[in-house]
């Protein structure tokens, strides 16, 4: 028995050393956010410096949509108003799996800074103190190697307190129109109509059959890979916004920007139905089938506050089916997921 137990505990040790070592690969950081001023007047911008820091002993590898360097395209930033969450106003993207050039190197005690205008991607209407913290988080920040021994990633700063008067926002959100679907088209080529036109009638037929299984209440792969483990609640979630993408995808207005020449597969601003910006790695994705055309429009789709508000936690089906496991209150609010859930290639039950 004695020697079963030093056995035992020797792979106990042996496995926490590993856990450690591969968690101090992965990283971390320090995340400083330092206000321009104390009090922002109406006719000011809302400038904050943020300073990422290594404070390891060995080289990181950030993920760079997580960081502010190339301006913000993710929702960074935690705010708050008199105690109340103050909405983004910025891109929300569907992009690819990362690859090693989508990470910036931050040696050892290298810190990379830049100042950001918030007021271009948060709500500052109304009058009062604000919190503000940096408040990233995803899987792979660190790493382009899902971990089965990681949770997820994350960047955070202590949070600042400044005064804003409250100024008419820079984005405004234009109004709902319950009309029947007509598609818009801001410069895209004759071609491209044609495609975008096929994508959103394969779109609303994946919405259509993935609504119909959730309408049956069946819990198979299918729900349980994307999703995670059924709970009533998260199911029922997972229904409703499937609802709203198929009435969207059906009966809205819908304009497709063809202007962007950004790597990325698509935005859109999460506030502004129902205009969907399609970039460069729209054009080369199958028109079904894994992050296919169709599933880029329902990614992009359900990520407007009046479909279902999705976020984006995790890029990739491996970081997708990743955050299932981990994370099934997150996976049910997460774009890709519901692409997935909705493209089923493998076909799953």
């Amino acid at each position: 028995m004695f020697r079963k137990n030093i056995i035992f505990l020797l792979a106990f040790v042996m496995l926490l050393g590993f856990t450690n070592s591969v968690l101090a690969a992965r990283g971390s950081a320090e995340v400083t956010i330092t206000p321009a001023q104390d009090a922002f007047s109406s006719e000011d911008s809302v400038l904050v410096n943020v300073a990422i820091t290594n404070p390891n002993k060995n080289t990181i590898r950030i993920l760079r949509w997580y960081t502010p360097f190339d301006g913000v395209k993710e929702d960074l930033f935690a705010v708050t108003v008199n105690g109340k969450a103050v909405e983004y106003t910025g891109a929300d993207y569907k992009r690819p799996a990362p690859t090693d050039k989508d990470y910036i190197t931050l040696k050892a005690g290298e810190t990379l800074e830049t100042t950001i205008d918030l007021a271009g991607f948060y709500d500052f209407s109304e009058s009062g103190y604000y919190q503000i913290s940096y408040n990233a988080e995803g899987l792979n920040i660190f790493s382009k190697e899902t971990n089965l021994l990681a949770a997820e990633d994350s960047l955070f700063s202590k949070g600042v307190q400044v005064w804003v008067s409250g100024r008419e926002t820079k984005v405004q959100t234009p109004p709902v129109e319950n009309v029947a679907g007509s598609t818009g088209f801001t410069g895209c080529t004759s071609t491209r109509q044609t495609q975008l036109l096929t994508a959103r009638d394969n779109a609303y037929n994946y919405s259509v059959n993935s609504l119909n299984y959730l309408n049956t209440g069946t819990v198979g792969p299918r729900y349980t890979t994307w999703f995670g483990t059924y709970t009533s609640s998260r199911y029922s979630t997972v229904r409703t916004h499937f609802s709203a993408i198929t009435s969207a995808m059906n009966t809205a207005s819908v304009t497709f920007n063809c202007n962007c020449t950004d790597s990325a597969y698509a935005y859109v601003y999460s506030n502004q139905p129902y205009t969907i910006y399609l970039c460069n790695a729209f054009w080369s994705a199958p028109a079904t089938g894994t992050d296919s055309k169709a599933g880029t429009l329902v990614h992009e789709m359900s990520h407007f506050n009046v479909v279902a508000g999705t976020g984006d936690y995790a890029y990739g089906q491996t970081a997708a089916k990743r955050l299932a496991q981990t994370n099934p209150k997150r996976a049910v609010n997460n774009a890709d997921s519901h692409e997935y859930f909705a493209e089923n290639t493998p076909n799953q039950n």
